[in-house]
């Protein structure tokens, strides 16, 4: 479906760059699914240490979808992403679960949102600059959108909790094409942040982030591109901050997805 709405956008305007300007645009999107790994959460120091995979019904596969958009000004590249992660899923749980200083009964049907959406905003510089080959490094800023939340089916119980905030990036990026139109990409964004400040919080709450995608594709009808994207999402965090609502303030959120798309791209 991406790729059919970037190719329609690319007939309907088919001079989407003009090769005598010193600046270009580039627009992707990509559909697909995504397998969480392993996954574990925990709220509050006394919480329990609960398996999403195992117990939180993310033994499944998710729809993935992601859409980003560059602009290229002679070695400068900026680039906007946006990417969706909500994860949802009903279970009938085996044993006591307690989030911060509420506890669910074994037995109670829940409803689990684990939502970490982001949108990130980044700058890179082409090191290297040729018509088959292209490193890029650069920095980015990510903002984080969680809201994750334990909800008895019942209403009587619920337990959310909230946070945004921002994560600064370091990226690579390598691309390498053939003149048979194939094409090679690889994408690195990631940070470990052991410090406050560092991680988007006020208090020393160790966080790590990787978002590494590789992609092999072919150049279709000018000026549009299909690959199909292997990617991987990982990481999480770990440290007591402040306390917000119930609980001490507590957390331990580890998680390690993967996700299969396939991609379009009009440049």
């Amino acid at each position: 479906m991406s790729a059919l709405l970037l190719t329609a956008l690319a007939l309907a305007n088919p001079t989407l760059n003009d090769p005598d300007r010193p600046y270009a645009v580039e627009l992707t999107a990509e559909l697909g699914f995504l397998a969480p790994m392993s996954h574990k959460l925990q709220f509050g120091s006394d919480g329990t240490l609960f398996d999403y995979v195992k117990d939180g019904g993310q033994d499944n596969l998710f729809p993935s979808a992601r859409a980003s958009a560059a602009l290229h000004w002679r070695r400068q590249v900026f680039t906007a992403v946006y990417q969706p992660l909500d994860l949802r899923s009903t279970v009938v749980t085996d044993q006591d679960l307690r989030v911060d200083d509420l506890t669910f009964t074994a037995g109670t049907p829940m409803n689990l949102r684990y939502g970490f959406s982001y949108w990130r905003l980044s700058w890179g510089h082409r090191v290297l600059d040729r018509d088959a080959a292209e490193i890029t490094v650069g920095l980015g800023l990510q903002i984080r959108n969680a809201t994750i939340g334990f909800t008895s089916v019942d209403g009587s119980q619920s337990e959310f909790n909230r946070d945004i905030g921002p994560v600064p990036l370091l990226e690579f990026e390598y691309r390498r094409r053939f003149d048979d139109g194939f094409f090679f990409e690889t994408e690195v964004d990631g940070f470990y942040a052991p410090i406050k400040y560092l991680n988007g919080r006020d208090v020393d709450v160790i966080g790590a982030i990787a978002d590494i995608q590789l992609r092999a594709g072919l150049d279709l009808a000018d000026p549009v591109e299909a690959y199909l994207g292997l990617r991987y999402i990982g990481g999480g965090g770990e440290g007591t901050g402040t306390p917000d609502g119930t609980g001490d303030g507590f957390v331990r959120n580890w998680l390690h997805f993967a996700a299969l798309t396939i991609g379009g791209r009009v440049r």
